[in-house]
């Protein structure tokens, strides 16, 4: 007897302490957090912008350098290892904004890129009943700039166990990861307003599904909040809306690009030429507009149909198949049919000749 294999799934949960321009907020009081014997503090240094938030918001200048600390605390009997990393901000396709590692692509209208201007080791190791400090170091561009500079580090126990959760699909461990944000910045940046830029309309699948995606770009160094998306495609010489979909309370980060999915409702794609009316509003009165021409090929749909899960699942019955199968039945049937009909004639004509033979010869 085979016995089924328990599936071990790992997740992050992160813990962000950020505020503002970041996810989730965070007092002063929140700058430490602890779970099973590891715990941080953010040491805000004292060109920090905002003494009432948890995460570092700093006033910088032109080329300065500047280390700011982080300290790691183990409480436990063992030596703990901490890994580190750096990110900057984006935006996910959910209009959401990501701090970890992600696979999004850098903006090109990204000048100063956030992992370029601060740097950490990658691992920290903490002696057992002990504290280091995790030291992070900043070298600010040698030009002045308005906006922000975004992103955030990321600390997580290595080989940490996690928390186990039994499911359907097996078991799920979840290890937490500590965020917390650093915006950088030389200025406030209240005449600064955010500017999108269209780049491109093209079809890919989104979650193994057929969809149509709008990439475009927030080309200032500040945060856009409360966006709203309204995307509707067409023919390229029609007004009839084959698929549409607006979604509401999106953000982006400073110069970061989205690819925005519309679905195409579980339809199988279809090579030509489409047209997507595009509307990007934002509360404090942002407001662009796009028509833009794009082409589906034979190519790109074949690709795509075959991939698409949906189609795969629905094809369920293939009656294109079943008609040919049928078909082929029925022709076989046929030949078969006038073979015997034509090797039973002969019979009959050779048994008239043996008789008509017969006949003869008693004559």
């Amino acid at each position: 007897m085979i016995k089924k294999a328990a599936i071990k799934l790992v997740s992050l949960v992160y813990i962000i302490s950020m505020l503002a321009g970041f996810s989730t907020t965070a007092s002063a009081a929140e700058t430490q957090q602890e779970l099973k014997g590891f715990s941080y503090k953010v040491v805000l240094p004292e060109n920090q912008h905002n003494p009432d938030v948890g995460y570092y918001d700093l006033r910088m200048t032109p080329s300065q350098q500047q280390t700011i600390q982080m300290q790691l605390n183990n409480s436990s009997d063992k030596e703990i290892t901490i890994m580190v990393s750096l990110n900057g901000a984006k935006t996910n396709s959910n209009g959401v904004i990501e701090y970890g590692e992600n696979e999004i692509e850098n903006d090109a209208s990204l000048k100063y890129d956030f992992a370029d201007i601060v740097k950490a080791p990658e691992e920290v190791v903490v002696p057992a009943n002990s504290s280091e400090m995790l030291n992070m170091e900043i070298t600010m561009p040698e030009a002045s700039f308005e906006g922000y500079i975004s992103g955030a580090v990321t600390i997580q126990e290595k080989d940490g166990e996690g928390q186990e959760t039994n499911t359907d699909q097996g078991m799920i461990v979840n290890k937490l990861a500590y965020q917390t944000g650093i915006l950088l910045s030389e200025a406030d940046s209240n005449e600064l307003s955010p500017d999108m830029k269209l780049n491109r309309v093209y079809p890919e699948l989104n979650n193994f599904r057929n969809a149509i995606f709008v990439n475009f770009s927030n080309v200032q160094p500040v945060y856009t909040d409360d966006m709203t998306v309204d995307v509707q495609i067409m023919g390229k010489d029609s007004d009839e809306v084959l698929y549409d979909t607006k979604k509401a309370n999106m953000r982006m980060a400073p110069n970061s690009m989205i690819d925005f999915p519309v679905s195409m409702n579980g339809e199988r794609m279809t090579p030509g030429d489409y047209r997507a009316k595009i509307l990007v509003t934002t509360k404090a009165g942002g407001k662009w507009q796009w028509e833009e021409n794009f082409k589906i090929t034979d190519e790109e749909a074949d690709k795509f149909n075959e991939q698409d899960l949906t189609l795969v699942q629905d094809a369920g019955i293939n009656w294109q198949l079943i008609i040919m199968i049928v078909g082929g039945l029925l022709l076989l049937i046929l030949i078969i049919f006038l073979v015997i009909r034509l090797l039973k004639k002969k019979n009959k004509q050779n048994k008239r000749k043996k008789a008509s033979s017969k006949r003869k010869k008693k004559k």
